[in-house]
Order: structure tokens, then sequence, then C-alpha cells
């Protein structure tokens, strides 16, 4: 495609932004990606719309070069476009970098063998330590935002590969102590903060000291300051912003680096430097700071946390929540260590009077209350019986956090959270007989939210929040009889004035502990059984009963039950009946129900409904207590699918399901046949059980090739041969590619299951079609007339072919004899081959040297050249 105007620019990226799968699905998006890098060079184009059109390299790098060489030929085009800028101020230079560094990234081509990491590295940290680069990246004006970018993208580089700048902290060390403006600071110190915290942990695990890593403020000779070794140990990824601390594996992997005291010092000495130039950063590069500062020297040996103790005396008055939370982070890593009484003591009340301000806005109020829940001396220490760490949240200083009605549910609720510690701590003090202690107060609270709940006809959030609550009280003070008792009673009640939330009772005794759960139950029984057995809420209580039926008052449950079937007339009810038949089964009730479960099965209307009680009577009679408990549980072998009666049974909706299983298929790539008008990819099945209705889907990742059909195979059993599978493939671009595989079939259990396959190669010869055969005579001058089509337009080049033991025409009959066109054995052949979708690769073979064979190519599609002769030099290896 031509170069395109900025119009058509705009059009294409609003196309591509408004549905990014389905444009690279269409042909406009195969070249799109080229296309881009191509008009970037342009001066035809304003910066304007190359800025937009970088900003989509940026968002959408994995739609645009989908695999790894692409990904390095974008990287190369794009440090090859930023050189090629002129001399005065562009606002494309920062944007070339940022989507340099993603392109190899995301497309996972970062390493010591990528040409483009090996060009980026060394301009990246030239442009971050302000060296002279020369006029042709810019001006004076713009080094600085141009520094600052280079900080970026070393941090992004490091932050993939944990280590990378490892050889570089002296050097970073020595840019953030240079007097005056040489390099941003902000950004320098994070880097430096990162790379510091990986090179610690990176070390710690190998058991390795830092060799002098903080102190080397030049370069080693050859190869440039990146460790690639330090690197490829930090395989796993270490987030920079983890929402907690490491766990207590890794904090106790740091305490196995034993720096030695000249390290020891000299790594002071760097966390001091960032300290005290942090004050400079933003708050939230400040936090992110304290953070990367923390999980470094926490639990490493001979690095006493005061260092931080300036920063805490400056931080402990902050408004700003990012460092708030870094502050708070500080204290849950060190403790005792950091804080002392009073700078708890301030912490909490500036926590405690912070959230009580009337105009602070709910996320900021909701933040401030989780700090104080989060707060470690408010957390009883110690298991259930023990004597447990006082709280030193007193009531007297949070009594303006205690919740009310009006609060928003979100902030009742961590408030009401907050008033449960109240009560747990009130308890100890053996304070609860007081009028106005938090327990009289929770309970009036909890009182307030049930009367609310049971407004018939009330919002559906009224009722959740009354759960929600009574659920947050029944955790945080599951062994106090004094507010459990209360809560039961008023649950009830809300049952009895409100029976449709049914559901929301049931859902609550399937999550709260037995101190709350037992007695619920009773008294919801009671509830139920109490009731006549008609009614428009007869679906509730039966839904309920089933829930908390059980051996105990069986003759009130059975009663209950006679006089409910009369009402049961349609189909959910009698269901909802029956359900609670199966969990008196499953109780163990005999006796009454025996009788219940034969007159069920002589009323009940739906025919269904009478062969469920007529089960259960069988089984009641004839099974004994664990028998019949085993009968009614789930099955784990799969049903059969006859009758209607294993609705009882979940096997039957596993049967119903597509269930994951491991792999008893082996497939494998078969020799070709150069033959028909598109490739054609000959697979081998093996399975190692019998296999019905196989599907196959392939799929290959990226736009080389056309979207591939699935293979169906009725039936395969091991052991008998198997037919080969043809798969026909329509490349786009003639190149190998790798199928994605996955299988869908029946085992001769009935059941259906789909797998994942190991990923098949599509090689460049897989792809390799014969032109037409041609009379003898017009051989010839058919194969020239090809030869000078590719020029001007293609590409000609010249190697040498390595030849094994065999000669020339045996290698050319084991590899290419379908697309010989003319062959004058043993000194020379001319080969045509047709490449899918529209180009062609015509080879001359020449007598053997004592080298090789001399090989003159050409092709009209420049692309296919490394492909060809990484087939040619492997033809000698394949015999």
């Amino acid at each position: 495609m031509g170069l395109l105007s900025r119009e058509a620019w705009a059009q294409r990226l609003g196309a591509f932004r408004a549905s990014p799968s389905a444009y690279m699905a269409a042909p406009e998006g195969e070249d799109l990606g080229r296309d881009l890098l191509s008009d970037l060079r342009s001066e035809k184009l304003s910066e304007q719309t190359k800025v937009s059109m970088l900003a989509l390299s940026l968002e959408y790098p994995a739609q645009l070069w989908p695999d790894a060489p692409a990904a390095e030929a974008a990287a190369t085009s794009l440090l090859d476009t930023l050189a090629l800028l002129p001399p005065r101020p562009s606002a494309l230079r920062r944007p070339l970098l940022l989507a340099a560094t993603t392109a190899l990234v995301t497309g996972g081509v970062l390493g010591p063998t990528s040409g483009a990491s090996l060009r980026l590295l060394p301009l990246l940290l030239g442009l971050a330590s302000g060296g002279d680069l020369g006029r042709r990246f810019g001006p004076s004006s713009d080094q600085r935002p141009l520094q600052a970018t280079a900080c970026e993208c070393l941090r992004e580089l490091e932050s993939c590969k944990p280590g990378l700048l490892g050889g570089c902290l002296g050097l970073l060390r020595g840019l953030l102590g240079q007097e005056g403006p040489v390099a941003p600071v902000q950004p320098l110190s994070l880097l430096l903060a990162l790379a510091l915290r990986n090179t610690l942990v990176i070390q710690a695990r190998a058991r390795a000291s830092l060799q002098g890593l903080l102190t080397v403020r030049a370069p080693p000779p050859g190869g440039g300051p990146w460790n690639w070794t330090l690197a490829q140990e930090g395989e796993a990824h270490l987030q920079p912003q983890a929402p907690s601390w490491p766990a207590a594996e890794e904090e106790c992997g740091l305490s196995a680096l034993e720096p030695s005291p000249e390290e020891a010092r000299e790594l002071r000495a760097a966390v001091a430097q960032l300290l005290d130039t942090s004050y400079l950063l933003t708050p939230v590069a400040q936090a992110q700071l304290l953070w990367l500062l923390g999980w470094a020297l926490r639990g490493l040996r001979g690095q006493p946390p005061v260092l931080f103790k300036p920063q805490l005396v400056r931080l402990l008055g902050t408004a700003q929540l990012a460092l708030l939370h870094a502050v708070l982070a500080l204290k849950a890593a060190f403790g005792e260590a950091l804080f002392t009484a009073q700078d708890e003591a301030l912490l909490l009340r500036r926590l405690t009077l912070a959230a009580q301000h009337p105009a602070l806005p709910l996320p900021a109020h909701l933040f401030y209350l989780h700090c104080l829940l989060s707060f470690p001396e408010n957390c009883p220490l110690g298991p259930a019986g023990e004597e447990a760490a006082p709280l030193l949240l007193e009531p007297q200083l949070c009594r303006g956090l205690l919740p009310n009605l009006l609060h928003d549910p979100m902030a009742l609720l961590a408030r009401l959270h907050l008033l449960c510690l109240l009560c747990a701590e009130d308890e100890q003090k053996e304070e609860k007989g007081q009028a106005q202690s938090p327990c009289h107060y929770l309970q009036e609270l909890l009182a307030g939210l049930q009367q609310r709940a049971a407004l018939t006809g009330g919002p559906r959030a009224l009722a959740t929040l009354c759960f929600q609550a009574s659920y947050l009280v029944a955790l945080c003070l599951a062994g106090h009889h004094t507010v459990l008792a209360p809560l039961t009673h008023g649950l009830a009640q809300l049952y009895r004035a409100r029976p449709a939330l049914a559901p929301h009772f049931v859902d609550l005794l399937d999550r709260v502990a037995p101190e709350l759960g037992e007695p619920l139950r009773v008294v919801l029984r009671q509830e139920v059984v109490s009731r006549p057995g008609g009614g428009e809420a007869l679906r509730w209580h039966l839904q309920m009963l089933a829930k908390v039926a059980d051996r105990d008052a069986q003759s009130a449950t059975l009663g209950f039950l006679q006089a409910a079937a009369a009402h049961c007339t349609d189909w959910g009810l009698q269901q909802a009946l029956l359900r609670v038949c199966r969990a008196l089964l499953r109780a163990g009730v005999g006796g009454g129900l025996a009788d219940l479960l034969q007159a069920l099965a002589r009323q009940l209307e739906d025919p269904d409904g009478r062969d469920h009680a007529r089960l259960y009577y069988v089984l009641l009679s004839h099974l004994s207590g664990p028998k019949l408990g085993v009968a009614l549980g789930p099955s784990l072998a799969a049903p059969a699918l006859t009758s209607s009666l294993v609705a009882e049974n979940q096997g039957f909706a596993t049967a119903l399901m597509v269930q994951e299983a491991p792999a008893p298929i082996r497939l494998s790539v078969g020799r070709q046949r150069a033959e028909g008008p598109v490739p054609v990819l000959q697979l081998q099945v093996e399975v190692l059980e019998p296999v019905y209705s196989l599907e196959l889907r392939f799929r290959v990742e990226g736009q080389l090739y056309a979207p591939l059909g699935a293979v169906h195979v009725p039936c395969l059993c091991p052991g008998r041969p198997a037919r080969p599978l043809l798969l026909p493939l329509q490349p786009r671009r003639p190149a190998p590619a790798q199928l994605d595989i996955r299988a869908l079939y029946t085992k001769s259990t009935g059941l259906t299951c789909y797998t994942h396959l190991p990923p098949l190669p599509v090689k460049f010869a897989d792809l390799f079609l014969p032109f037409p055969k041609l009379p003898e005579g017009a051989r010839l001058g058919f194969f020239e007339e090809l030869w000078d089509s590719c020029l001007p337009k293609g590409t000609e080049s010249r190697l040498c072919c390595p030849l094994g033991p065999q000669g020339l025409e045996a290698l050319v009959s084991r590899h290419l004899e379908p697309f010989v066109v003319v062959a004058r054995p043993p000194t020379s052949y001319h080969i045509a081959i047709r490449l899918p979708p529209d180009s062609k690769l015509l080879l001359r073979l020449e007598a053997a040297q004592a080298d090789g064979v001399p090989v003159v190519l050409r092709a009209d599609d420049w692309a296919v050249l490394p492909h060809v002769g990484d087939y040619l030099r492997g033809l000698s290896a394949a015999v």
C-alpha cells in the first residue's frame, strides 16, 4: 500500500480502535504494522499524525507484531527512524523510544541474541546518564524529557528482566549523586530502587554476595553493564508495586544474603541516598520508593530500619493517602524496630481523626477505616481461648466512628467491623453491663437493620445489608453469646415478618459458624412448622425447611408437610416438598416419613413427583442409614441417561457438560505430498483409548494464515491403523508457523471431553507446491521466463548449500524432486517452487564443489529469503 494521507490514517486508526480483532482479521489489517513503520519516515505526514500512529503501537503491540521476528523487525525499524530524525526539536523522540521498548518487551525478544536489544540498551543508558550523544538527539532543551523517558524505559526493561541492570547500580548511584540538574531525580531514583531490590533478591536466592556491584561506576569491558546472567536467574517476575509484602519464605531467603562490612556500608549509603532525595518526588513516586526499599531491606541482615526514621517523622502528618499507605506498610514490615509507642499512638490518632472528617469522600473514608481495621495492634493475637493482645483503639477515641442507619452501606459495614472489635475488647474488660457499652449499641443497630429489612415490599438492598451485617457480626464475635443470642432472636422475627427472604437465610446458614448456625436452625425450624401448611409463603417455608430439617421435632415437621401436601398443586411446589423429604431421608428420619411418601406417591398430580416419592419410599424401606446416605449423595460414576430419575444424581449434570481431561490423542506430521492447489498437511493420529466423534480444531497465532477448518473423525481405536488426516493450509504469507490444537471428543462412558494437544510445527517446506507439468521442450523456456520475471521487483541471492556424504543427485531426488523443471544430472538442476498465496521461489543448483553446492536463487518476495536460507542449510542435516 502506498503512502497514506493524514485523513486516511485517521480513518484507518479509528477503524482499528473500534474493533482491533475484527480489523486485523480483515484483509486491510495484514499490512497495518508494516505500513505504520514505513510511513513514520515520511516527511508528508505531520508529527501529530505520527504521534497518533506511535500511540497505537504502544496500546496494541501484540496485534501489530504478533510474533518474535515481527517484534524484532519493528524495534529495529523504530530505532532506525529515531536515528534519522533531524537535529531539531521533535515530539517523536520520546514516543519512538517507548515504542521500541514496548515492541521488545511484548514480543518476548529482549535478550543477548537480539540485535535490537543490543542497540536499544546502550542508547537508553547513554540518554539516562546525560552523556553527549551528538546533535542527532536534538537540542539541549529536549535532553531532560528524553532522559526521563530513557529512565522509564530502563525501568520497564528491569521489571520484565529482573537483574538486567544489576551491573549498573554503581553507575546509577553516581548519576543520582551528581550536583546540578544532570538527570531527572524521580525516574532515576525509582530506577535505582527497582534495580537494587531485584539484585538483592536474586543474589540472596543464589546465596551470592553483592560482588562490588554497588561501587563499580564504569561498565565492564565488552558486553556493556547489563547482566544477562542475573536476568536469567530472576525469571520469576517480581512485582514492583505488590499489594502486600513478600511471603515469609522469600523474607527468609533475604536473610541468606550476608554482605561484607564494606558492602553493608555501601548498601546503607545507597538506601540513605535514595531516601534523602525522596522529598523531591511526587507522593505516588515516594510511596513506590518506600515500598521498594522496604521490600529490599526487610529481613536483610545488618541493615537497621532506623534508616527510615527521618522519613517517618516527615510523613506521619501527611494528608496523601499513597504516602500514608506506605507508612503503614513500613509499620507492618518493621514493627517496633522502627515505630515507638508514641509513633503508634500518634499514627492511630491521626487515622481516627481523619476518618471522622465530615467532608471526606467515601473512597478516602473507606481507606482510613480499612487502615484502622488492619492496624496490627487492633487484631487480637493468639489462638482462641488464650489471652489476646489489648487494643490500642479505645471507645472514647472512635466515638465518632460508630455506625448508624444513615451511612452508606459500604461505610456502615466498615464501621460495624470496627464496632465488633470494640465489642470484643468490651467483653474482655467486663463492661457489658453498662447502658452505653459497645455491645448495647451493636444490638440496637442490628435491631434497626432488621426492622428496615422486614418492611413488606421494601428494597432488596436493605435486606441484603441486614444479612451482610449479620454475617460480619457472626464472623467477628463467634464466641460471644451475649451478642449472638439477640441476633438469633432478631433474625427469627425477621423471617416471621418476611418469609420471602428465605434465600438469604439459606445463604447465611451456609456461611456462618456453628455458634450462630445451630441456634438459628432451631428457631427457624420452629417458625416454619408452627405455621399452617398453606398460604402464599408456602414455597418459602418449604425452601427453608429443606435447609433446617433434621431428626429433631420430627412429628411437628411431618405434620406440617402433611398439611402442606394438599396445597402443593403445581410442579414447583411438589418438587420443593420432595426436597424436604429428601433432607429428612438423609437425616435418618423414618416412621411417619414412610406414610407420608406413600401418600405422596398416590395423590401428587405430576407423574415425575409421584415417581420421586415412590423412589424415596423404596430406598427408605430397603436401605440402612449409611447406604441411604450414599444412595442420595452425589455419585462419581457416569449415570445412564435412560430414566428421568437420574435428575436426582449430580452425575447427570456432569454427563451434560464438557469435561477437561488428559489427552488420549497423539498427533504427528507425516510426509508431505506436493500436489493440489493449496498445501495440505498430513497428520498421523494415534489414540490410547477408544475415541468417538473426534473434532480437531486448529489455530495459528497472528495473521500469517487464514482461519483453519476443523477436522472430524467418527471413531478411533487403539491398535487400529488410521488414515492420515488432511488439513488444508491457507497461508497469507509464505512463512513457517505453529499450530495450536484443541480436541473435542466423546469417551466410551458417554462423557464429552476436551483437551489441549501439544503444538505442531508447520515447516517452510510444507508450503511448497509445484508448477504445472509442461512438455519436455518447453520447460527451459518456461523456467527462464519465470527467472526473468522476478527482477527488478523481487530479489536475487547466492549461497553455498552444505552437502553431506550423498551427492547432488541424491539430495535433489530426496527433497526437491517434485519441483525440478530442468534437470542435467549430475551437474545442474533448475527448480521452480510455488509459494502460496502468490509467490514463487526459483533455484539454480550447479555442480557440487569442495565446500558444498553453489545455489543461485530468485524470489519475488524478499521476506522469504531468511526461510529459504534456513531450509537449504538444513538439507544436509536432514538426510
